[in-house]
């Protein structure tokens, strides 16, 4: 198996995305959320760049049917009901709906890779269920790291890392460079991934925001084994392996 690895949307060509199967990663915090709101039930997530694309989008929707979530520049965006704070998709709000989600840095990366066969959304919270998934297809790899505003985030390649380390020790990869240094700095900090990342640009900054309770649940592993599968512009999870 074949994994490239992209510390940004930017540095994803569209043509090495198409028909590959395609790990989108924003682990702070936007993927994180959207695989907490699935897990607690939500319907399904429309992710869109453009907060007037979220409001538009919500006007097909009855009022109970939907909620309107993200950010911008971590903070909730005016008028809408939920922010990017994995915290706030509880099973009690979210369960049944569909979300409309736009988040300055992982919705991008998602629609990025909308020609891809597959866009498959992952964190740290799912970091075994993904690399499950992953092996049991068989298929080379692409992972899109969301990044921050257009720079490289380490919490990112700390989960391609992780999904890497799983793989390895089942089949047989050939990474490129990113991978291997992925891999290497995840097998060197997986007990203390809060101390290596408190440095950091993302980290740092939603640490001064007071979301700590948020960069907390966002490194748990596992917290949320399921595998969300971006296709025609929705994401839901996968209940087989035919999706």
């Amino acid at each position: 198996m074949k994994i490239d690895v992209y510390a940004t949307p930017d540095s994803a060509k569209e043509k090495a995305l198409k028909d590959r199967i395609v790990v989108v990663i924003d682990a702070l915090r936007a993927t994180s959320t959207i695989i907490t709101g699935l897990y607690n039930g939500c319907k399904e997530f429309i992710p869109v760049i453009d907060i007037e694309e979220a409001v538009n989008i919500a006007k097909n929707y009855d009022r109970d049917a939907f909620l309107l979530g993200g950010e911008r520049n971590a903070q909730k965006i005016e008028g809408f009901h939920l922010s990017n704070s994995p915290m706030e998709y509880t099973r009690d709000v979210v369960e049944g709906k569909t979300i409309i989600i736009t988040t300055t840095n992982g919705t991008k990366a998602i629609r990025k890779a909308s020609d891809a066969k597959k866009v498959i959304i992952a964190a740290f919270v799912n970091v075994n269920a993904v690399s499950d998934y992953i092996r049991k297809v068989g298929e080379d790899v692409a992972m899109v790291c969301a990044g921050t505003d257009g720079y490289f985030s380490l919490e990112d390649i700390l989960v391609v890392g992780a999904i890497i380390s799983n793989l390895k020790d089942k089949l047989h990869v050939k990474l490129d460079d990113l991978g291997i240094v992925s891999c290497y700095l995840y097998e060197n900090n997986k007990d203390k991934l809060d101390d290596i990342l408190k440095g950091t640009r993302h980290y740092s900054r939603l640490a001064r925001l007071g979301f700590e309770k948020d960069i907390e649940y966002c490194l748990k592993m596992n917290a949320a084994p399921i595998v969300p599968l971006y296709r025609d512009g929705v994401i839901r999870k996968i209940k087989n392996l035919r999706d």
